[in-house]
C-alpha cells in the first residue's frame, strides 16, 4: 500500500481567505491569483473552488492559463507576464486571454494579430517589468495610430515592499502610478498584491490581485496567516513509521547535528526534503502529533525527517504528523527554514498526493 503522505486542501477554507480579501479590496473587484499550479494546490481545483466568486483568474504564463480553460472554466485570465511570441497574441484572443503587455516586442506583435484585450504594465520602482511612467504618452500614441486602444484594459503595476509596513516605497509606487496614469481616467487600474490589501487607506483601484493569502499563508513581514485572520489551506501529513529511546551522547541522522543530553523519544516521519519540505529546518522546527506541538531532531532527510517525541508519549507508529497546517503554521515553518510561505507551499512535489475536502 502507498504511504500516507498527503496534502489535504481545504477548498472550504480558499473561498473564506478568497471573500476576506474581496471585503478588503473594497470598491475593487479581486481577481483570484493561481499561478504556480494554484501556488502548490492544483490549479484546476482551486480554479473551480472559486470560479462563482473570481470575476477573473490571474495566472503567470500562457501554459497555466490553458490549464483553466481544460478545466472548463470560461472567465478572463489576465497572463501577467505578458507573451513570449506573436503566435501567443493570436492564442490569447481565440482563449479570451488578457496578456500584461511591458516591452515593445509585445507591442509589435500586438500590431500584426488580432488583437486580444489587455494590460499595460507600468515601472514605478520595482524595476522587473514595465514601461516607464515617461514612456507611457508614447506607447499610447502608437496604440491610438494602429487603432488597438479600444482593446486596452488598463494599467498594471507592482508593489516591491508592500509587506513591509515601515517601508514608504508603497506610498511613493502609489503616487507615480497614479500620476502617470491620470491622462486616461476612463481605463482600469491594479495595483494591489496580498500584501496591499492589509496596508491601511491604501488605493487599490479597480482589481486587487491576491495570491498567497488566498491559501492562508502571510504576505507580511513579521505576521503569520493566522495573525491576519486568515485560514490555512494545506495542511500537509505524513506518517509516524518507527519511534524509539535516544540514549544520551546518542546522535541522530545525517552529520550527527543533534546530540541527545538526556534520554529522548524520538519518531520518524515519512517526509523529507523530496516532498518538498524544507531541507533547512532544522532541530526545533514546529510539526505537531495528536494535536499537540512537537520539534524537529537533527538533519532533515530526501524521505524521512526525526521529531521528539518525549512530551507525547502516546504517539505510536501510524499516527499522522502535521508538518504544517491548523495547529503549525506554513509561515513558523518557512521562518525556521530561512524562507517565506510561498516557497514552501508551492514546493511540495508531486510525490505528495492532494486530498481535496
Amino acid at each position: 500500500m502507498p504511504r500516507a503522505t498527503v496534502a489535504r486542501i481545504d477548498l472550504g477554507a480558499l473561498k473564506y481567505n478568497y471573500q476576506l480579501a474581496q471585503a478588503k479590496a473594497g470598491a475593487a473587484q479581486a481577481m483570484a491569483v493561481v499561478k504556480a499550479d494554484g501556488y502548490g494546490h492544483g490549479i484546476k481545483a482551486v480554479a473551480h473552488a472559486l470560479a462563482d466568486d473570481a470575476g477573473k483568474f490571474a495566472v503567470a504564463c500562457l501554459e497555466e492559463a490553458l490549464e483553466i480553460r481544460a478545466a472548463g472554466l470560461s472567465q478572463p485570465v489576465v497572463m501577467l507576464q505578458g507573451v513570449h511570441g506573436r503566435e501567443d497574441v493570436e492564442l490569447c484572443f481565440q482563449q479570451g486571454f488578457e496578456p500584461v503587455l511591458h516591452n515593445n516586442h509585445q507591442l509589435d506583435w500586438l500590431a500584426e494579430s488580432s488583437a486580444p484585450a489587455y494590460w499595460l504594465k507600468v515601472n514605478t520602482g520595482m524595476n522587473r517589468l514595465g514601461f516607464r511612467p515617461s514612456e507611457l504618452p508614447a506607447v499610447m500614441a502608437t496604440l491610438d495610430g494602429a487603432g488597438q486602444r479600444a482593446e486596452l484594459q488598463g494599467f498594471v503595476t507592482h508593489f516591491a515592499c508592500a509587506d513591509d509596513t515601515s517601508s514608504s516605497m508603497t506610498r511613493e509606487q502609489t503616487r507615480i502610478f497614479e500620476q502617470a496614469t491620470k491622462a486616461w481616467p476612463s481605463l482600469m487600474r491594479s495595483v494591489g498584491n496580498s500584501a496591499a490589501h492589509f496596508l491601511p487607506d491604501q488605493p487599490l483601484y479597480d482589481w486587487s490581485r491576491p495570491g498567497i493569502m488566498l491559501y492562508g499563508a502571510s504576505p507580511m513581514i513579521g505576521k503569520t496567516g493566522p495573525d491576519l485572520g486568515l485560514k490555512p489551506v494545506m495542511t500537509l501529513e505524513a506518517p509516524l513509521i518507527t519511534t524509539r529511546i535516544i540514549k544520551p551522547g546518542e546522535s541522530i541522522g545525517y552529520g550527527s547535528t543533534w546530540v541527545a543530553q538526556s534520554e529522548t523519544r524520538m519518531g520518524m516521519v515519512a517526509i523529507g526534503y523530496g516532498d518538498g519540505y524544507p531541507r533547512h529546518a532544522g532541530t526545533g522546527t514546529p510539526a505537531a502529533v495528536l494535536g499537540q506541538r512537537i520539534g524537529l531532531l537533527g538533519r532533515v532527510s530526501m524521505d524521512m525527517l526525526a521529531v521528539d517525541l518525549t512530551g507525547v508519549p502516546e504517539a505510536q507508529e501510524g499516527d499522522m504528523v502535521e508538518l504544517w497546517g491548523k495547529t503549525v503554521s506554513v509561515d513558523e515553518v518557512a521562518a525556521c527554514a530561512g524562507t517565506i510561505g510561498y516557497e514552501l507551499l508551492t514546493g511540495v512535489t508531486a510525490r505528495v498526493p492532494r486530498d481535496y475536502h
